[in-house]
């Protein structure tokens, strides 16, 4: 069977592009096609594929402010000849679901989330844009709902990355869809018997992250915090910050277990599609302090103060996006900590190991070639 991947941009090794490497290894002669490709900055299993651009690649201007250029995504994405293979398999939270597939082809779509700029990260997006390109943008992402809505039809199958992401695909493109949890290289972690008393955030330096809240609780905590990742609120973070709170702004995977490793808990607090961080933080046997919304309520097996004490239990749960809630939350968490095993943690975040994303999207894969053949 001759696969053809699709998925959105290669510039970085996030969750998405975890879910990517891990199908890579399953389908070693696939070819990959892709607006933006930066040489290098995914992993070796990746790079070791065909790798065909989009014209984005070649357009004017830093090829790292590729994002420009988003009204564009969806002529260059349809632009690509996709004859000749047996399967589409995309890996989609932009428009890389929305390729042209040849007629009687299937089209499998992992699909970590409906594009963002268009549905439910809209107004965050808005925001960061100021009078008048404000009201163009609002017309650019009009169209792109629009557009995004009607272009899913070339998809056959559905799969959700979450329960949070299938209902989203049921209310935005009315379709249904199975749910296959990304991997977690469980393997790459392993439990610590100490911790150098600090909390933890990785993550990128982005607005819907929300790491302002954090920086800004820890203001009135007396307690070290440490934020490894990068992005353009780096400045303005460490600008707010206090002394107890620190930056990493890069780190390779292996510093960034020894850190997950040594932390006290891992702070979670975004809305995510699903959220790959807080399961690694597990995996080391550690605590998550998430904001209880989202993927979060699949990941993390969390306690409230409603509810101080449950079997099995790996984090707490705060339920509002500001400072004081979250600094409620990790002085909850001082008072409880000692409820919470490693072990049950580690054993929480087995469940979304990559051995089974693998064998889960392989049956899948190959029920839906032999149904259709």
């Amino acid at each position: 069977m001759k696969i053809a991947i699709i998925c959105d941009w290669l510039t970085g090794m996030r969750g998405g592009e975890r879910c990517l490497e891990a199908a890579c290894e399953l389908y070693q002669y696939a070819d990959i096609f892709t607006l933006v490709h930066f040489p290098g900055s995914v992993s070796e299993t990746i790079e070791s594929h065909k790798i065909y651009t989009s014209y984005i690649q070649q357009l004017p201007g830093n090829i790292q402010k590729f994002r420009r250029y988003l009204p564009l995504f969806p002529n260059a994405i349809q632009r690509f000849d996709l004859s000749g293979y047996d399967c589409i398999l995309s890996f989609s939270h932009c428009v890389a679901k929305d390729v042209k597939v040849p007629e009687g082809v299937p089209h499998i779509c992992y699909c970590h989330t409906p594009m963002r700029y268009a549905w439910q990260m809209r107004a965050v997006y808005l925001n960061t844009i100021r009078q008048p390109k404000r009201l163009l943008a609002e017309c650019v992402l009009n169209y792109l709902k629009n557009w995004d809505r009607k272009a899913t039809s070339g998809v056959t199958h559905f799969i959700a990355n979450s329960k949070n992401v299938q209902n989203r695909i049921r209310q935005a493109y009315n379709r249904d869809s199975v749910v296959i949890y990304p991997p977690v290289d469980c393997d790459r972690f392993t439990i610590a018997d100490d911790n150098d008393d600090y909390y933890l955030i990785v993550s990128a330096l982005v607005p819907y992250k929300r790491i302002d809240i954090a920086v800004d609780a820890f203001g009135t905590i007396d307690q070290e915090l440490l934020i490894v990742g990068n992005g353009n609120e780096l400045n303005s973070l460490e600008s707010m910050a206090a002394a107890n709170v620190s930056f990493v702004e890069t780190a390779s995977d292996e510093e960034v277990a020894g850190y997950m490793k040594k932390c006290k808990a891992l702070l979670f607090p975004s809305e995510e599609d699903l959220g790959i961080v807080p399961l690694e933080a597990q995996a080391c046997g550690k605590p998550v302090i998430a904001f209880g919304k989202g993927g979060a309520l699949e990941t993390v097996k969390g306690l409230d103060q409603a509810e101080p004490q449950k079997d099995n239990a790996t984090g707490i749960f705060f339920y509002e996006q500001t400072p004081e809630s979250l600094r409620r939350a990790v002085l909850f968490f001082e008072k409880i900590s000692q409820q919470f095993v490693a072990e049950k943690c580690r054993n929480n975040a087995l469940r979304f190991d990559r051995s089974i994303y693998q064998q889960t999207m392989q049956k899948y894969i190959q029920n839906v070639a032999r149904k259709l053949s």
